[in-house]
């Protein structure tokens, strides 16, 4: 009897490992949408009593400070989604949810951030944070049909779009230079470069690039990140930006992405690319 509850054991052992492998598999090849949802609920809960509008491609929430500011978001909105989405001929296949948050402290706040940690706007799982267009700092004005500010949102749409290309697997360095190659583009707008007259430039390696968006040198790693895109545009094309990315969409990390989209080996790419850097300053 002891042989036979030890080999019912061991089979149950067995049964519960496969079907732990069954869910890792299927949790891995679904994450970006477990993690959409799961965003999603929390973004549905804390903003239940904030105040929504609809446009076209958009859920917008807001609180009553923003009450005279909604119609600008949703112009801005609506003008980022048909210029991002023009560059990267593709579109998202479900409404996006926008909140807008009074200032930089709530929105920090909403991510359990420090309150003294500004930004103007966040892309996060599927949704957008941004803060009330009184303190958009980007005096971009657009003209169509109406002058609108472009703002924050063409840049974090353009997050969206890297996330739904890439179906979540990037690196931050990416994502970040393909927004602001983006914004400039369709905006004009641009960062200043970090580096003063009498500041000895800097480069970062790549293997650390990731690390430093948040830390002392995150002007920086935001820089380099878009002259990252820019050399790749300037060498290989503009088309090679969706090659990679769908490489990266099929699984391929950042490395194995950029050695099969441009052909090339790796460490090469990589000296060329600093050697470039340093030559253009």
């Amino acid at each position: 009897m002891l042989g036979i509850k030890e080999l019912a054991t061991f089979k149950t052992i067995c049964l519960s490992l496969v079907l732990i492998i069954i869910m890792v598999l299927i949790i891995s090849r679904n994450s970006q949408t477990i993690m959409r949802y799961m965003v999603g609920q929390e973004v549905d809960f804390k903003t239940a009593d904030f105040s929504q509008t609809e446009t076209l491609h958009f859920n917008i929430r807001y609180t009553k400070t923003d009450n005279e500011n909604v119609e600008l978001v949703a112009n801005a909105s609506e003008y980022a989604y048909n210029a991002v989405t023009d560059f990267f001929n593709s579109k998202p296949q479900e409404k996006t949810t926008i909140i807008v948050y009074p200032d930089t402290e709530s929105l920090a706040h909403s991510f359990g951030w420090d309150k003294n940690q500004k930004a103007e706007g966040v892309y996060w799982a599927g949704s957008i944070r941004v803060i009330s267009p009184d303190y958009w700092q980007e005096e971009v004005w657009v003209t169509g049909e109406y002058q609108l500010q472009a703002g924050p949102l063409v840049h974090e749409f353009a997050h969206l779009m890297v996330d739904e290309h890439t179906r979540g697997n990037y690196n931050r360095w990416w994502t970040e230079g393909i927004a602001q190659y983006v914004e400039k583009k369709i905006t004009g707008f641009q960062f200043r470069e970090p580096f003063s007259d009498n500041q000895k430039m800097m480069i970062l390696p790549l293997n650390i690039l990731n690390k430093e968006f948040d830390r002392d040198k995150g002007a920086i790693a935001y820089w380099q990140s878009l002259k990252i895109i820019e050399f790749i545009v300037d060498n290989y094309g503009e088309e090679k930006l969706f090659v990679i990315m769908d490489n990266l969409g099929q699984g391929d990390n950042i490395k194995q992405a950029i050695t099969k989209s441009l052909n090339v080996n790796f460490k090469d790419w990589e000296i060329s690319l600093y050697q470039a850097l340093l030559q253009k300053n």
